[in-house]
């Protein structure tokens, strides 16, 4: 049986950057890919999607974005440019197509069963993500047949969904682009929404997360948040990547011919049956839009750095009609597909390790998991607020493959 000192799972941005620092510490170690490289890049992406983060924002340890366009979004094939380079430039021991059947205790350290073979390794890196598979809710059994059903992992564009109105589940970042796409293609669009994060594209003339990078919101850690479950279970953020650096949110949605609905709470007898809290949903979210925005204000007067950026702005509050509908029959003709907008979650059932809780999310500490030698990244809030981006890998995995070099014995590398 093969055996080496570390198995990272998955190559992806994540796992490149722990062979990264794996490698800068001679420790002995294989990249396992089920795909390709970026392979969810690849294949698991609508056609129009860019990054979220604008061009200078991405960077990996010792690699970042040297192209002509540094307020730009990379479309989904320059994602996957800037990983495969990566990839390259850091000599990461890939096997691609090479899926881990299942990963279980072995004496001292773990035994990784894959499609190429047995593995024997004294600690492991789980890097395969937190969106392995779209959440679709069990109320979506009570869908009529003559109703489509996509996730975003279905859906490439228009042209494949069915003809008729389109129903979007769900307000976050993947919500209001494919609502805000559809509509623009000629579909009616009805979204429904419940909590989400409001923010503007562009704020006193620098991108959003210009603001949340240099103000320090992103280098809070994980042991400093109040509520750290429901802090890591937080929608996206209502951001689109586009060349003109545009607002997407819900009122840019009703200016397109969007209808805005409650959440989707329940489908009875081929109902769908929407809460009446969306009013109150849109004052939340505007009202915790401008306590952040008001905290970047507040840090630029004190840093000395209101010299640098715009005038402070002012944004309109959510409109939201006086009465919006609570009951869309679906056996009516009115909506021929719904899109379930509602989330990803990771996939661990090859895990054979009791280290998932009962939602299947994996019980860490910092990325450190309570199994000696098992650790994740690529996590929401993994270390800090910013290891949801691709720019918050580097702190995450050089601290989680320190803690690694620490647990294995000293004659292992």
């Amino acid at each position: 049986m093969e055996q080496v000192t570390t198995v990272v799972v998955g190559a992806g941005h994540a796992g490149l950057a722990a062979s990264h620092f794996l490698s800068d510490r001679a420790i002995d170690h294989v990249v396992l890919e089920r795909g390709e490289i970026a392979n969810s890049w690849r294949h698991e992406r609508w056609d129009s999607l860019r990054l979220l983060t604008p061009n200078w924002l991405n960077r990996l340890p010792g690699h970042s974005y040297q192209g002509p366009d540094p307020d730009g979004y990379l479309t989904m094939s320059e994602v996957v440019e800037f990983i495969e380079q990566y990839a390259a430039v850091s000599a990461a021991p890939v096997r691609t197509g090479t899926n881990v059947e299942s990963l279980r205790r072995d004496g001292d350290g773990y035994l990784l069963a894959t499609s190429r073979g047995d593995l024997r390794c004294q600690a492991v890196v789980l890097a395969s993500g937190a969106c392995n598979v779209p959440t679709v809710p069990a109320i979506s059994a009570g869908v009529p047949a003559s109703v489509a059903q996509l996730t975003p992992f279905d859906y490439r564009g228009p042209d494949q969904v069915a003809d008729g109105g389109v129903l979007v589940v769900g307000g976050s970042a993947t919500g209001v682009q494919l609502a805000a796409e559809l509509q623009r293609a000629g579909r009616q669009v009805i979204l429904a929404t419940g909590e989400h994060v409001r923010l503007p594209r562009v704020y006193r003339g620098r991108d959003v997360l210009w603001w949340m990078d240099a103000s320090g919101v992103w280098d809070q850690r994980y042991d400093e948040v109040d509520d750290l479950t429901r802090a890591r279970r937080l929608p996206s953020p209502q951001l689109v990547g586009t060349p003109e650096r545009s607002t997407l949110d819900l009122n840019a949605l009703t200016a397109l011919g969007v209808e805005l609905v409650g959440r989707l709470a329940a489908v009875r007898d081929g109902t769908a049956l929407f809460s009446g809290g969306l009013r109150n949903v849109c004052s939340l979210a505007d009202l915790k839009m401008r306590r952040l925005l008001a905290s970047f204000d507040e840090w630029a007067r004190t840093t000395g750095r209101d010299a640098e950026v715009g005038p402070p702005e002012e944004y309109a509050p959510t409109t939201v009609a006086a009465s919006t509908r609570l009951r869309l029959d679906l056996h009516g003709g009115e909506v021929g597909t719904i899109v379930w907008a509602t989330g990803f979650r990771p996939d661990y059932r090859w895990l054979d390790v009791p280290v998932v809780d009962e939602k299947g999310r994996l019980r860490h500490e910092g990325g450190v998991l309570d199994s000696p030698g098992l650790y994740a990244l690529g996590l929401p809030l993994l270390r800090r607020r910013r290891s949801t981006f691709i720019s918050g890998i580097e702190d995450d995995a050089r601290a989680v493959v320190d803690h690694l070099a620490k647990h294995l014995p000293a004659s292992a590398g």
